[in-house]
């Protein structure tokens, strides 16, 4: 399974955004709310699952757009459920780890 990735610093942080590859180039619309999943925001690269696993693992902050991916999220227990977003039926997950050190 590929995925579409696009790696960036975010206020100092390790973000990345990662879509089901089949995704990319679509465009999703509910209601009012329009998501352009363009290749410029997402493939800045293709990674395979393992690649994508480890990335979020790491990352501090992950926007994730896909069955897939999202329920990898999920299954890593990084996220639940109620807090995906859906839009036309394809779910959202942004995900914030917060890091203290004292």
């Amino acid at each position: 399974m590929n995925y579409a990735l696009r790696t960036m610093l975010y206020q100092g942080s390790a973000m990345v955004n990662i879509c089901d590859i089949e995704l990319v180039g679509t465009k999703l619309e509910q209601g009012e709310i329009v998501v352009d999943l363009t290749r410029e925001y997402f493939q800045q690269e293709i990674i395979e699952e393992s690649e994508a696993e480890n990335l979020l693992k790491t990352c501090s902050v992950a926007n994730l757009v896909g069955e897939r991916i999202v329920n990898k999220a999920i299954k890593l227990r990084l996220a639940k459920e109620i807090s995906i977003k859906r839009i036309s039926g394809i779910p959202f997950l942004m995900i914030f780890k917060f890091q203290h050190r004292y």
